[in-house]
């Protein structure tokens, strides 16, 4: 039944969708989607909630370090190959998570918000692990640098899975698009944890 729905609402938006093409899609009667969930917000938070945990699991996974060996890069890297991956193999839910619920009420927005804080965080505490590899002596900085950095990575990273998964004849897979964000954004990264700073001329 989530399955039908999340197709429905990327393809359709959320007020286009219908409720008997859900459950017409889903092989069920209408009575029996409102038997689980009481009303269309229900079925679209549920949907957002879904795609989102599987999003974050996907990006979790790819970042892990068991043993504790692997540099920052290396796990920013593997995590950004999971993040195209993920959109790129579910693009209706990526759909429903980052175009429809972000605009289609305040309820919805703040779950997406929700997952766009907690894939931050991760990001966040990668980046405060280079800093601290690279020996940022100026915690204050590095704390305030390395979140604005974070949030400003993931934005990239969302603006690029919309363009991964345009409609194209040879989509990139996730590996090259994980790369462009790599060679955008890491060199300067690793310039400015280790203290080589830009500063606009006077």
């Amino acid at each position: 039944m989530l399955d039908a729905a999340v197709e429905g609402f990327a393809r359709y938006g959320y007020r286009s969708a219908s409720m008997d093409d859900i459950a017409e899609a889903a092989g069920v009667s209408k009575p029996l989607v409102y038997q689980y969930l009481k009303s269309k917000d229900d079925l679209f938070t549920a949907c957002i909630r879904r795609e989102s945990a599987a999003l974050v699991a996907a990006v979790r996974a790819g970042t892990e370090d068991a043993d504790g060996l692997l540099p920052a890069d290396r796990r920013l890297w593997n995590g950004l190959c999971a993040f195209f991956a993920h959109t790129a193999a579910h693009p209706h839910g990526w759909a429903v998570v980052h175009q429809q619920a972000r605009t289609e009420g305040e309820s919805f927005a703040r779950e997406a918000a929700a997952v766009r804080a907690e894939i931050a965080e991760l990001v966040t505490g990668l980046l405060g692990v280079a800093a601290r590899d690279a020996g940022c002596a100026d915690d204050a900085l590095a704390e305030r640098e390395v979140s604005g950095l974070a949030h400003a990575l993931v934005g990239a990273a969302e603006s690029l899975a919309d363009w991964a998964n345009a409609p194209r004849q040879e989509p990139p897979s996730a590996r090259e698009t994980a790369a462009t964000l790599m060679n955008f954004c890491w060199a300067g990264m690793e310039n400015l944890l280790k203290g080589s700073r830009w500063t606009p001329a006077p």
